[in-house]
């Protein structure tokens, strides 16, 4: 994991902790819809789009902004549990940045 820098956030949040506390939690759930997605993507990536049933050029298309919008639903309830370690360790470096 080397290269990577560990998040930033602006100072405004990092003196209010309620407000760092909101912006960490959503921002482990849209870690965690964004993973889903690709998650998704790669599930869908080998169904067809044609035959009787199928969408054609139009399913092909906004497949990718259904699977975004299913991602994100799903990581509004419980999810996979990705979103609160991702909030921790979010929450621990800002801690670590005071």
């Amino acid at each position: 994991m080397e290269g990577l820098s560990p998040p930033v956030l602006p100072a405004a949040l990092l003196s209010d902790p309620t407000g760092a506390a909101k912006a960490t939690a959503a921002a482990g759930k849209d870690f965690e819809a964004m993973m889903l997605g690709q998650m998704l993507q790669g599930m869908f990536a080998g169904v067809s789009t044609d035959g009787p049933f199928g969408g054609g050029y139009a399913e092909e298309t906004f497949r990718g902004l259904l699977l975004d919008a299913v991602a994100k639903e799903v990581a509004k309830g419980p999810g996979l549990g990705i979103a609160g370690p991702v909030q921790s360790v979010m929450d621990a470096y800002a801690k670590g940045k005071e």
